[in-house]
């Protein structure tokens, strides 16, 4: 079986599937266990495993519910919440280093919107660093699995209504290359790279949503992008996560103020007060509300202020970030952060059951890629336990499944995607514009018109301008081997798909929940607690309720 992607979700499901004595074949366009977001993440996991105080998953199911503004699919969200306990201590045995209080605990913290102090950590800053690098080590254990690094994806192939195999391209090599798979996983991440702004690794650019549609699943909840509300903004930064304040605010507090050094909150139903309760959505909201009522800092944010903390405090708690705090000249007992929010996560992604099987038999999702679980806007803790717990559900199911399927690969059944592959690879570099500035121009259209306020008009403008970006013709130069306009291409395709399918989603939720904020219909529609799909209609992308 293949697993494509190979975070966190995509580590988690190669090692299921092989305890299952599948044989596990694990990709990645980067390098495996290096990529995407679940390495780039600081914070926290949330798991109802009541170290910290008493605690079950059905009170952190509760909050996960009301966090999604009654859009969850509840099978999911309880799937997340129930078996989260179980990744943690099974990520605990192989040696995740679970920080730890008094008599051996693991220590947990309470996050914005969660009722009680339920998030575990490795430290506040390399969370995610030492979740993958304790995966890493588990699949290198794992004689079932085999690792390539550095293959990009274009298609999942279908013979007979099943996912049999896929085609990609060796981006070092540039070779076409097939891969015959009684199942198929795609755990390939978000999509926030087509946002000018954003937290992601360069990888993300929504390859899994277009992976699926084109291979026959359908996505659900596509509207719904989380804003991270205070990633960093000004003055320069270097070398530092622009999402890195957040553990400041776990630990710290800090008090967020608008340019004029007030706090604002409240004015939107939030409650702040140097406290980090607010959920993400509705900060993000708060900020941009200011911003546009010309109450914003001089970058287009708000502050972020640790003048009130001892210099000893944040010492105690970030000895070795102030001094690198220093380097780039930010002295957090004289001067407050500009912070604004930033594209971060989805909510939305591939629709899935409980096995994580898509409509199309034999073709999975996990982690990022799956959409549904967090509804309209995910608390703060959930990412990596969603990666954790279906990375191994679908990983497990689709491990069983396997062991009954005969294969159904053949070289005919792969021909018409290798042909587009080819096709993509022969256009001439006089024919048209860098593949990397439609990149540039697709991100630019998608935050100005498909951000966190939206509207109608906006919406319209932006399909119509994805519509040209697409009849763009993409220069590719030749190249022996290595070719970084063919993979900028080929991304480019994907991200278009993508972005078409948010654009659509939110145009056709005429309502504002959550993290989708129409401007034009500002208020929550009882008619609309249901959640819209996207999927392919011949080679146009299309919504449906």
């Amino acid at each position: 079986m293949l697993v494509v992607g190979a975070g966190g979700a995509g580590m988690y499901a190669a090692i299921a599937a092989a305890k299952q004595d599948a044989s596990v074949l694990l990709l990645d366009k980067s390098l495996v266990g290096r990529g995407g977001a679940t390495i780039m993440a600081q914070m926290t996991v949330a798991a109802a495993i009541g170290h910290e105080e008493r605690d079950h998953w059905a009170d952190h199911l509760d909050d996960t519910l009301a966090a999604g503004r009654e859009l969850c699919d509840e099978k999911l969200a309880r799937l997340l919440c129930e078996n989260g306990p179980a990744r943690i201590f099974e990520m605990d045995r192989w040696g995740a280093h679970w920080a730890r209080g008094g008599g051996g605990r693991i220590r947990q913290v309470q996050a914005p919107g969660h009722g009680r102090a339920r998030c575990c950590y490795v430290d506040f800053l390399n969370t995610g660093p030492g979740v993958a690098g304790t995966l890493r080590r588990q699949v290198s254990t794992m004689s079932g699995v085999r690792r390539v690094s550095n293959v990009t994806v274009t298609d999942v192939v279908v013979h007979d209504g099943r996912a049999v195999g896929a085609v990609g391209m060796d981006v070092v090599s540039g070779d076409i290359v097939t891969f015959a798979a009684k199942a198929v996983i795609l755990a390939a991440g978000g999509l926030t790279k087509i946002f000018r702004r954003n937290s992601a690794s360069t990888n993300m650019g929504g390859e899994a949503y277009a992976l699926a549609l084109r291979a026959g699943a359908d996505l659900i909840d596509m509207e719904f992008v989380q804003f991270f509300p205070i990633a960093h903004l000004a003055p320069r930064l270097v070398g530092m996560d622009p999402i890195m304040w957040d553990p400041f605010r776990y630990k710290l507090g800090g008090r967020l103020l608008n340019g004029d050094f007030e706090e604002f909150m409240h004015r939107y139903g939030g409650q702040d007060s140097g406290k980090y309760t607010t959920v993400r959505d509705q900060a993000s909201y708060a900020i941009l509300k200011e911003v546009e009522a010309g109450r914003g800092s001089p970058h287009g944010g708000v502050y972020l202020d640790f003048r009130h903390v001892p210099d000893a405090t944040l010492r105690d708690a970030f000895g070795p970030v102030i001094d690198r705090l220093a380097t780039n000249g930010i002295d957090l007992t004289k001067t407050p952060v500009e912070v604004a929010p930033t594209a971060h996560y989805h909510m939305g992604g591939i629709r899935v059951d409980e096995r994580m099987e898509t409509r199309v038999p034999g073709l999975y999702a996990a982690g990022e890629a799956v959409g549904g679980a967090n509804g309209a806007n995910r608390l703060s803790g959930n990412a990596i336990t969603e990666a954790l717990v279906f990375g191994e559900c679908a990983g497990r199911a689709a491990g069983n499944a396997a062991a009954g399927t005969p294969s159904g690969w053949s070289d005919a059944v792969g021909e018409d995607a290798a042909v587009r592959l080819r096709r993509a690879a022969d256009t001439k570099p006089d024919d048209g514009v860098p593949a990397n500035v439609l990149q540039l121009r697709l991100q630019d259209l998608m935050w100005e018109d498909v951000g966190s306020f939206r509207t109608g008009g906006q919406l319209r403008r932006a399909l119509d301008g994805i519509r040209e970006i697409r009849e763009t013709p993409a220069a590719v130069h030749a190249a022996d081997g290595y070719n970084l306009d063919l993979q900028d291409r080929l991304e480019l395709d994907a991200m278009l798909t993508t972005a078409e399918a948010v654009a659509r989603a939110a145009l056709g939720r005429a309502e504002s929940r959550g993290a989708h904020q129409r401007l034009d219909f500002p208020e929550s529609d009882p008619a609309l607690v249901r959640n819209q799909a996207v999927e392919m209609k011949g080679e146009e992308v299309a919504a449906r309720w």
